[in-house]
């Protein structure tokens, strides 16, 4: 089932169930009552395709009934005639009403980024496990499955990104966006990127207290021209500090990866960025853990698995907390090699580590698909006590 994540698959006809083709598609359909197609008003939340079955979110204000089935309706009846009569699919069907007043209680946490459906916060407890080189090869691997990425490097003292997409030398152009200047995402290989290493010399240091940071960061967020993308993956420092909860308090974080390696040190720190997450004060979803480091095989012994340093200490953690594990990632050279030279390892077609971060990926995307169907918008999180902060540090 889990074969094509937005990966071109052909139809009886001859015709692709492209993901963005199909995305483009539904800008011919509105909904009933609506003035804008459902792409524009926003009413498509996501679409996925796997396979011959294609999966298409849907938000729409009107409860009634005939509404609901219309939609539905429409939509199965452009997907079999433009591109496969016997493709499978799918409409989820969600109805909010608009927000009653600006002082509703409920409201989303944080300000949503229009244009930008999925936000994941990628973290770890603790520095040198690999979180920088995660969240670069799962934006790649993003991107060949089909969707639009973009990436925040939120890791304000050790920014990393533009090394890691060979882009260090490049600057932030500012645009005009309905009448108002916005910084212009740096791209490489299909990437948005944004990153304080745009903004500094390679070897200046970033000497801030937490509000600059955090001034920062929101200018980074809210003042850039992100377009449209199905996902935003947040690069956070490590530990449990005060960027992770400006960040969180400004964004609304669809979920969390957490990085870890097996040994017993960053285990518990990462079980600490898990407690974070789930806390009273904060509930965001845990996604997943990843692995990595996994373990070792020279490439004169392919068979082997030399485990350095411990075996599945990451999947018992998950295991203990009750929470995915997305998967592991071994310890091979030339991970860091495409780090350094800024072409993630993602890229390397049909090699064994693209396969790894193609199967982390897929796992992702299948627990982003579970959280929006089963949980609602993460709620507003207000830390402003001393007693909210000891309980992130639980």
């Amino acid at each position: 089932m889990l074969t094509s994540f937005g990966v071109v698959t052909r139809g009886i006809f001859g015709m692709k169930l492209d993901r963005k083709e199909i995305i483009k598609a539904l800008e011919s359909i509105s909904i009933a009552g609506e003035g804008q197609n459902m792409v524009e008003s926003g009413a498509v939340q996501n679409v996925l395709v796997f396979g011959d079955e294609v999966i298409v979110d849907l938000v729409i204000s009107a409860p009634a009934m005939h509404i609901k089935k219309r939609a539905e309706d429409d939509i199965k009846k452009l997907i079999h005639e433009r591109f496969s009569p016997t493709a499978e699919v799918k409409v989820n069907i969600k109805v909010e009403a608009p927000p009653a007043s600006a002082t509703d209680s409920q409201a989303i946490k944080g300000k949503a980024i229009p244009g930008i459906s999925n936000i994941i916060a990628v973290a770890s407890g603790k520095g040198g496990v690999g979180k920088s080189t995660v969240t670069a090869n799962l934006a790649v691997s993003l991107a060949k499955m089909g969707f639009s990425v973009g990436i925040l490097d939120a890791d304000i003292y050790g920014p990393s990104m533009p090394i890691m997409f060979d882009v260090e030398n490049e600057k932030p152009i500012s645009v005009e966006v309905d009448g108002k200047s916005k910084m212009k995402p740096i791209e490489s290989y299909e990437i948005k990127l944004l990153s304080i290493g745009f903004f500094t010399a390679p070897s200046q240091a970033v000497i801030w207290r937490g509000p600059m940071a955090a001034k920062a960061l929101t200018q980074m967020i809210f003042d850039a021209d992100w377009g449209r993308l199905d996902f935003m993956l947040i690069d956070l420092p490590p530990g449990t500090g005060d960027i992770h909860l400006s960040i969180m308090q400004s964004l609304p974080i669809t979920g969390a990866v957490v990085v870890s390696t097996p040994q017993a040190v960053a285990l518990a720190d990462a079980k600490k960025g898990v407690s974070m997450f789930l806390s009273d004060s904060i509930k965001i979803p845990i996604l997943g853990i990843v692995e990595n480091m996994a373990y070792f095989t020279p490439e004169e012994l392919p068979n082997n698995k030399y485990y350095i340093f411990g075996q599945e200490g990451a999947k018992n953690l998950a295991d203990d907390l009750e929470v995915p594990f997305l998967g592991e990632v071994p310890l091979v050279q030339s991970v860091r090699e495409a780090g350094d030279y800024g072409r993630p390892a993602a890229m390397q077609d049909d090699s064994i580590i693209a396969k790894v971060f193609e199967s982390i990926t897929r796992n992702v995307v299948e627990q982003v698909v579970k959280r929006n169907v089963n949980l609602p918008p993460t709620e507003a999180i207000k830390i402003t006590t001393m007693a909210g902060c000891a309980a992130v540090k639980k």
